[in-house]
C-alpha cells in the first residue's frame, strides 16, 4: 500500500447508515419513476397514443437540446444557493412534487388531434425532463458535501447505485403487469395509474432524502454565491471531468436505445412480449457486481474496475447478437446478464469520478464549483439518452416499422440494431475514453493538499 492510499484510510467517515439509506432513496425514486419515462415512453408514444417513431425521434432530440441549457441552468442555481440547508438538498424540497406532476401528465392522454398530441408531448416530456434535472443533479452534486473521504464516497455511491438499480428493475418488471391491471385492455388508462403510483412514491422519497440528509463538508466556497465566471474556472482544463462527461453520454446513449427497444424486440422479433418485464427484470444481476464495486475500486482502482465493466459488457453484446440471430431465449438470458454485470460495474463510480472532478477543478484551479462541475453529469447523460432515443425512434423509421402491425425484414432488422450494436459502440468508445482517465494515480495526494487548503481557509474565516 503506498502513502497515497494511507493518506485515503486515515480519513474520518462521517455518514452513518440511516444517512446512507436516504441518499440511495433519492436515486431509487429517480429510476423508479423516470425507468418508466425512459423505458415505454417511446412505445406509449407510438402504440398507445398514436404518435410515429419518426416524431417521437425529433421529440427526443429537441428535448436535447433544451438540455443544452437546463442542465447548467441548474448547476449554476445549486452554485448560487446558500440557505439553512446546504445548496443541494433545498432542490428536493422545492422541486419534487412539480416533478412527480410532470410524470404522471407525461403519460397522460387527453383527446386531441394529431398535432394537439405532438404539442402536449413536446409540453410534457420537455417539461418533466427539466423537472427531472432539478432533482437528480443534486443527487450528485451533494455527494462531495456529505464525505471528503474518497473511499466513503464509493461506498455511499455504490449503495445509491443498488437502490438506483433495483428501482429500475422494479419498475422494468412490474409497469407492464400494472399497465394491464389497471388498464383492463385500455392501455392508456394503465399507462396513466402506474405513473400515478410511481409518481407518488418517488415523490415520497425524494423528500425523505431532503429530510434525512447533511452537507458536512462547507469550504469558503460552499458558504457563499460562487458568480458564473467563477464557476467555471473550475472547468479548465479539468481532464478528469472532461472525460467523465464523455462517458456519461455515450454510456447513456447505448443503455438507452437498448432499453427502449427491448420491448419492441421482445413483441416483434421474438413474439413474446411476455418477455419483456423478464428481460429487463435481468438488470437485477448488476446488483451482484454493484455490491462488490467498493473493493474493486479499493483494489483495482476505479478507472481499471470501471474498464472491466466496459469490456464485460461488450462481450455480452457479442453474446447479443449470436442470441438475436438465432432467436435463442437461452442465450438472449446468458447475454442480459452478463451486460447487467458489466454495467454494475460502471454505473455506480461515474458519480464518485465526477465527485472526484470537483476536487480536481478546487485542487487545480482553486475553485471549487459543485453544481457546475456536476450538472454536466444529468446533461450528459439525458443528452445521450435523447440521442439514444432519436437513434431508435429514426432507425426504426427507416426500417419502415409501423405500430401494432406484423413487422417487414427491413423493419426487424432495424429493432435489432438499436438492440444490439448501438449499445456495444457506446460501451467501446467508453472503454477507449477511460484509457486517459489518471485521477487514480494521484488521488491520495490531492486530497491531502485539499485538506489543509480547507483547514486554513476555516481558521481565516
Amino acid at each position: 500500500m503506498d502513502a497515497s492510499q494511507n493518506n485515503v484510510d486515515k480519513m474520518p467517515n462521517l455518514v452513518k447508515w440511516p444517512e446512507r439509506i436516504s441518499y440511495a432513496a433519492s436515486d431509487f425514486a429517480c429510476n423508479l419513476s423516470f425507468g418508466m419515462i425512459s423505458n415505454f415512453l417511446m412505445f406509449f408514444y407510438t402504440d398507445a397514443f398514436g404518435i410515429s417513431a419518426a416524431a417521437c425521434g425529433t421529440l427526443f432530440l429537441v428535448a436535447r437540446i433544451v438540455d443544452a441549457f437546463d442542465g447548467p441552468f441548474w448547476g449554476i442555481c445549486i452554485d448560487h444557493t446558500h440557505t439553512r440547508w446546504g445548496k443541494s438538498r433545498p432542490y428536493w424540497l422545492w422541486f419534487s412534487i412539480p416533478y412527480a406532476i410532470f410524470c404522471v401528465l407525461v403519460f397522460t392522454t387527453p383527446h386531441l388531434s394529431l398535432e394537439g398530441k405532438l404539442v402536449w408531448a413536446y409540453i410534457t416530456y420537455i417539461g418533466v425532463d427539466i423537472l427531472y434535472s432539478a432533482v437528480n443533479i443534486p443527487i450528485t452534486s451533494v455527494l462531495p458535501n456529505l464525505t471528503n473521504n474518497p473511499n466513503e464516497r464509493v461506498t455511499l455511491s455504490t449503495i445509491r447505485q443498488f437502490f438506483g438499480t433495483a428501482g429500475g428493475t422494479i419498475v422494468s418488471v412490474v409497469a407492464l403487469p400494472m399497465v394491464s391491471a389497471f388498464g383492463h385492455g385500455d392501455e392508456q388508462k394503465g399507462f396513466f395509474y402506474t405513473a400515478l403510483i410511481l409518481a407518488i412514491i418517488g415523490c415520497l422519497l425524494l423528500l425523505n432524502t431532503f429530510a434525512n440528509t447533511h452537507e458536512r463538508v462547507q469550504t469558503a466556497s460552499s458558504k457563499k454565491a460562487l458568480p458564473i465566471k467563477t464557476s467555471l474556472k473550475a472547468l479548465k482544463h479539468n481532464w478528469p471531468w472532461a472525460v467523465i462527461i464523455f462517458i456519461n453520454f455515450i454510456y447513456w446513449l447505448g443503455m438507452q436505445t437498448r432499453n427502449q427497444v427491448t420491448i419492441y424486440f421482445f413483441k416483434y422479433n421474438m413474439h413474446a412480449a411476455w418477455l419483456t418485464s423478464i428481460m429487463l427484470g435481468l438488470q437485477m444481476a448488476a446488483l451482484i457486481t454493484v455490491a462488490i464495486t467498493p473493493w474493486c475500486s479499493k483494489k483495482f482502482g476505479k478507472r481499471n474496475t470501471m474498464l472491466t465493466g466496459m469490456l464485460t459488457a461488450i462481450a455480452g453484446q457479442f453474446v447479443m447478437y449470436l442470441g438475436s440471430k438465432t432467436l435463442n431465449v437461452g442465450i438472449i438470458i446468458a447475454a442480459n446478464i452478463i451486460v447487467n454485470l458489466g454495467t454494475g460495474l460502471v454505473s455506480g463510480l461515474i458519480a464518485v469520478m465526477l465527485a472526484d472532478a470537483v476536487d480536481y477543478g478546487e485542487w487545480r484551479n482553486g475553485v471549487r464549483a459543485e453544481g457546475i462541475v456536476t450538472s454536466f453529469s444529468s446533461f450528459s447523460a439525458k443528452f445521450g439518452m435523447g440521442i439514444g432515443g432519436a437513434i431508435t425512434g429514426w432507425i426504426l423509421n427507416w426500417g419502415g416499422y409501423v405500430a401494432n402491425h406484423t413487422q417487414s425484414a427491413s423493419a426487424l432488422n432495424a429493432i435489432s440494431i438499436n438492440y444490439v450494436w448501438v449499445p456495444m459502440v457506446g460501451f467501446a468508445l467508453s472503454a477507449l475514453a477511460l484509457l486517459f482517465y489518471k485521477v487514480d494515480s494521484f488521488e491520495g495526494q490531492m486530497q491531502a493538499d485539499l485538506r489543509a487548503k480547507h483547514a486554513r481557509e476555516n481558521q481565516e474565516d
